[in-house]
């Protein structure tokens, strides 16, 4: 039960725009369940297509799966339509080459999203500045002499402002929902309802919006 039908109908109808591509950034003991829904949601649409990137060939999630990247850092296409940050235990790194890449993306004003440890690296590299923002908790970040815009930190699952998501390690519907508003991926009625089916679950989300698989 990935998606409700009126919604893949929509998506099928709009392809053919131009692939866009989605590079998802995971480390070793990267949290399997922070991109699962963003990544089925993209990989189903004719528009999108999903790769993976790392610092290493191949990186073993926290759930035991083994995945040989796409891209090392330098292969990574110049243009990139939206590169997300996938959390873990791994994000204690200091690796200018991945700093650059966020930095440039960030400046490009192209969509950016991060999830649990990955904003730990954007605090302690100082890509937070100017954005609202949240993440597991500010006080990791007391030391972090880069994190300056302490005010910005929102108490929120998810935060969306201009080009950056981010979000806590529990929150990977949220962080999903508000990366398909930022990239324009549905009408929002749409991706909020899309999304009701997985917040909710199949039975009360058929209390109030009746069987999706009955949909004509």
């Amino acid at each position: 039960m990935l998606s409700y039908v009126p919604t893949k109908v929509y998506i099928l109808l709009r392809g053919g725009a131009g692939l866009k591509i989605a590079i998802f950034f995971i480390l070793n003991e990267y949290a399997d369940w922070e991109g699962a829904y963003l990544a089925s949601e993209l990989n189903r649409s004719s528009d999108w297509k999903v790769k993976t990137a790392s610092i290493n060939s191949e990186v073993i999630s926290i759930g035991g799966f083994k995945t040989i990247v796409d891209y090392h850092i330098p292969e990574i296409p110049a243009k990139i339509d939206l590169l997300v940050l996938i959390g873990g235990n791994s994000w204690s790194i200091k690796n200018d080459h991945l700093r650059k890449l966020i930095a440039k993306q960030l400046r490009s004003k192209r969509p950016v999203a991060a999830i649990c440890g990955a904003v730990d690296f954007l605090a302690q590299n100082g890509l937070l500045t100017h954005y609202k923002h949240t993440g597991n908790a500010q006080y990791l970040w007391k030391n972090y002499s880069n994190y300056t815009n302490h005010d910005d930190f929102i108490e929120k699952q998810a935060v969306k402002d201009l080009n950056l998501v981010t979000a806590n390690g529990t929150a990977s519907l949220e962080f999903t929902k508000l990366i398909l508003k930022l990239i324009d991926f549905l009408p929002e009625s749409e991706i909020d309802k899309s999304m009701a089916l997985h917040e909710l679950g199949f039975y009360k989300y058929c209390e109030m919006y009746g069987n999706p698989y009955l949909a004509n």
